[in-house]
């Protein structure tokens, strides 16, 4: 099964002729970084956004991935913070960070002649609220992942088929995704987040978010670390003051990805066609 989906992946990718992969270094960008490589040869590049809202260690990750997977590999600054309505954290957020991105991929591409964009994004990701989906529409990219109905498990069984290291990396969105909806984005935030988050981690706690409620800060933690953490709450709470929070609590639930979203309105599912020029 897994190797009837890679060789439909790489089907899918090789008349491209050429593209560039936004690329994160988590498991989904990774994969399709791989098939790629794998279909494109040196016509694909891996390319990396940094800008503020990255947390500390993602670029060096990104970095030894795309050396494991042979890949040509760049970076490029992207400045969503300078868009204010990416500043103003509205329920739209990603669309406007994911237009700064794909904005400044197709100058890439236009100016050096690839073919198509590409992005991670999975089956898994078309029901749930995903308005960055809605700025890939209008800027053609392609989502090898999404158009073939790989959803994350699947995902992670390519990974570690193609024994890409980060085949059991956490999600790890953007430190923006930690500040609730109408809370505006800065720098100074988003290194505090960044500050807290290094902090705990190196208590020993892997999967982790601190969510940014102004001058408090609220970890989560995997549900099979929470007791751990609430025995060590001392530690941790200490920890995240220590980033710049006045206050510091542990949630007593367990992380959820996309917790955030939860109050909003998901739109239909985001069906990719497939074929043709997108």
């Amino acid at each position: 099964m897994t190797d009837a989906l890679l060789a439909d992946l790489e089907r899918g990718v090789a008349p491209l002729g050429s593209a560039i992969v936004a690329f994160s270094g988590g498991v989904d960008s990774s994969v399709v970084a791989a098939v790629a490589a794998r279909a494109l040869g040196g016509r694909a590049l891996a390319v990396t956004a940094v800008s503020p809202a990255v947390a500390t260690g993602e670029l060096d990750g990104a970095r030894r991935v795309a050396d494991a997977i042979g890949i040509a590999h760049e970076t490029i600054a992207t400045r969503e913070l300078a868009r204010e309505e990416y500043r103003r954290n509205g329920p739209d957020r990603c669309y406007h960070c994911k237009t700064e991105l794909y904005d400044a991929l197709a100058a890439v591409a236009a100016e050096r002649g690839y073919g198509a964009l590409l992005s991670g994004a999975n089956a898994d990701d078309a029901g749930d609220w995903r308005p960055g989906l809605r700025a890939a529409a209008e800027h053609g990219v392609r989502h090898p992942l999404l158009e073939a109905g790989a959803g994350k498990a699947q995902v992670r069984e390519l990974a570690r088929r193609l024994a890409l290291p980060s085949a059991e990396k956490p999600a790890s969105p953007c430190l923006a995704s930690r500040i609730p909806y109408g809370t505006a984005v800065s720098p100074a935030t988003l290194a505090r987040i960044d500050r807290a988050e290094r902090n705990v981690r190196a208590l020993g706690f892997p999967v982790l978010r601190v969510r940014h409620h102004g001058e408090l800060g609220r970890l989560e933690v995997a549900a099979d670390d929470l007791e751990r953490a609430l025995e060590a709450r001392a530690d941790i709470e200490g920890a995240i003051r220590a980033a710049g929070y006045a206050r510091a609590t542990i949630d007593p639930e367990p992380f959820r990805s996309g917790r955030l979203n939860a109050a909003l309105q998901a739109p239909a599912p985001v069906r990719a066609p497939r074929g043709g020029s997108r």
